[in-house]
């Protein structure tokens, strides 16, 4: 097993262990859960920015490095958990990457000066 399916094996573990079953579930679960992890990393997202010094006005603030680095780590969770809602495995995810990675470096090379949403189609 390799480590992003070893990541994708605890999150299930995880999910099971919080009553989250999240294999097979109908659309309208889906649904539910598609949202519910969206909200929970936008709501992580939000704690990583907490962690860099942004507010320009206030001299308080200082980089917490750590808590940046573990909001990440949350932010996986959730992405992970994302994932499986959608029925995505580990090899799926892998695939998915490599392939809009490659239509990345396409869109560097032609200078994306164009918006074409069709040349992640086969993804």
């Amino acid at each position: 097993m390799d480590r992003l399916e070893g990541i994708f094996a605890m999150q299930a573990d995880l999910n099971r262990r919080i009553g989250v079953e999240l294999e097979g579930i109908p659309e309208e679960e889906k649904v539910r859960w598609v949202l519910n992890y969206s909200r929970a990393m936008s709501q992580e997202l939000s704690e990583l920015v907490d962690s860099v010094p942004w507010k320009w006005w206030a001299k308080y603030q200082t980089f917490d490095e750590q808590n940046a680095r573990v909001e990440v780590v949350d932010l996986f969770h959730f992405l992970i958990s994302l994932a499986q809602a959608l029925g995505m495995s580990a090899e799926d995810v892998y695939e998915a990457y490599v392939k809009k990675n490659q239509v990345n470096h396409s869109r560097q090379e032609s200078g994306y000066a164009k918006k074409d949403e069709t040349d992640s189609r086969h993804i």
